[in-house]
């Protein structure tokens, strides 16, 4: 899955820590303002509210296109519901497709390690879908609890460490820092 830089690269952000979204929003950022077109399939998020997403359709849509397949509430890991299935069903069958048509240089499978992690994605097939992409195709795959599988493929992995958060502390989430 991994290989050289024509192929393109596979980065892994994984961890307990927040800020793994928040790194690969920060790539589609660097690779927007190099003209790059960038995709972002977001697994298990349904709400169009987050504000990364709002600024995005209102001043990048030229560049930054994001696709939602999950529901805007929280999947239950022991028994995922159909629809929480279709959804991820979706999300991978679109992933494979716009891995394959090489239009964006940069795709973002934001928690891809989470759907697989819960069963809703199935691990060979992710490994194939991104080991057939297109040439130049980088891809970033997120969320915790990346398989080892996946991580022995990457090319580069980043594994995000929760020292300290504001939420043990009772602090809610805000619009702006966690929305």
């Amino acid at each position: 899955m991994s290989g050289a830089h024509g192929k393109g690269l596979v980065l892994v952000h994984t961890g307990d820590g927040k800020g793994k979204t928040t790194a690969a929003l920060g790539l589609a950022l660097r690779a927007a303002g190099h003209g790059r077109k960038v995709f972002i399939i977001q697994f298990m998020k349904g709400d169009p509210d987050y504000g990364e997403l709002v600024v995005i359709r209102r001043h990048l849509g030229s560049y930054i296109e994001v696709v939602q397949s999950g529901l805007p509430t929280f999947v239950d890991r022991d028994d995922p519901s159909p629809e929480d299935r279709r959804l991820a069903r979706d999300g991978m069958d679109l992933a494979g497709h716009i891995l394959k048509a090489g239009a964006h240089g940069l795709v973002i499978l934001d928690e891809v390690n989470v759907a697989l992690d819960y069963g809703l994605v199935n691990l060979q097939e992710l490994l194939e879908k991104v080991a057939n992409r297109a040439p130049g195709v980088d891809v970033v795959l997120t969320g915790r609890n990346a398989p080892a599988a996946l991580l022995a493929a990457a090319d580069l992995v980043s594994e995000v460490v929760e020292v300290k958060h504001h939420f043990r502390r009772g602090v809610p989430a805000r619009k702006g820092m966690e929305h």
